[in-house]
């Protein structure tokens, strides 16, 4: 699904998924082989392979969910 990320005022990193009108705080971030794994406040975990170091925000990429 096609996501967007951004940063609030406050720093913190949100995740826009528009086909669902959702918009959540990312409250961890870890590395896997499948990818970089953003774990959102509402308990959805997303997977984004091949995201570069540091991202370059706001922008808007593919992503899979995987919880």
């Amino acid at each position: 699904m096609k996501v967007m990320l951004r940063r609030n005022t406050s720093g913190t990193l949100l995740v826009y998924v528009a086909k669902k009108d959702l918009e959540e705080e990312v409250v961890s971030e870890s590395e896997t082989d499948a990818g970089r794994v953003f774990t959102l406040a509402n308990g959805w975990e997303l997977v984004a392979p091949g995201l570069t170091n540091p991202l370059q925000l706001p922008q808007t990429i593919e992503m899979k969910r995987l919880a």
